[in-house]
């Protein structure tokens, strides 16, 4: 009688060849996803939202607009994503420097490495901008809903 080992889940996403494949699949399922939301349509309005802070508050919140600009952005509208939301080029550019700097990691079998102070910053100022952005466009009333 033989006994079957069962290798560990961490031995198998240890595998270099094991990352890359996940790597690059969830790029192509991100990047489907990104075109299928710009190809398909997304329903829009109040009624359609998923955003939790809208619903308790009736409020559009800081990232409200992000996902149709996506879609516009995925069909080449880029005016059109600037009126949902001007930071989504910027968003979208983030993600996929993100995606690539993991790949890089991946191929070069190196610990993602990401400088702290710079990544703090980056938040902060990017945090900073949607609130000062969210609260222009609320006084002014040029959210997109």
């Amino acid at each position: 009688m033989s006994v079957a080992t069962v290798a560990e889940p961490r031995a198998f996403l240890a595998s270099p060849r094991t990352q890359l494949l996940l790597w690059l699949g969830l790029g192509a399922a991100g990047a489907a996803l990104f075109f299928a939301a710009g190809w398909i349509g997304l329903p829009s309005g109040p009624v359609y939202t998923v955003c939790a802070f809208r619903r308790l508050t009736g409020i559009p919140c800081p990232g409200c607009g992000l996902t149709r600009a996506m879609a516009a952005l995925a069909r080449g509208e880029l005016l059109l994503a600037l009126h949902f939301h001007p930071f989504a080029p910027l968003v979208l550019a983030e993600a996929a420097a993100l995606w690539a700097a993991i790949g890089n990691a991946i191929v070069r079998q190196r610990p993602l490495m990401l400088p702290s102070r710079l990544l703090e910053r980056i938040v902060i100022w990017q945090t900073a901008a949607f609130i000062v952005l969210w609260v222009g466009r609320l006084a002014t009333g040029t959210l997109p809903y």
